[in-house]
């Protein structure tokens, strides 16, 4: 099981918010957390079961100008 972490900031979300969510659509995952910031800025948390998928998916979510991403095992 891996959990992806994703953040990023107000301006970029609005840029890339609708084609990020699309983005997200194409994997088998499940959304673990989402929180909007005082700030603006966002911090989302992703669980995927394949080590591969969450590569993909990691890769993915940095050509989003703005976005900023990692996994971890859990």
């Amino acid at each position: 099981m891996w959990r992806i972490n994703i953040t990023c900031d107000s301006e970029a979300w609005k840029v890339s918010g609708v084609e990020f969510k699309k983005m997200v659509e194409k994997y088998q995952c499940e959304l673990v957390g989402s929180k909007k910031m005082p700030d603006g800025n966002r911090i989302m948390s992703y669980k995927m079961e394949d080590v591969s998928e969450a590569e993909a998916f990691q890769e993915e979510c940095t050509k989003f100008i703005g976005f900023i991403s990692d996994f971890e095992a859990l």
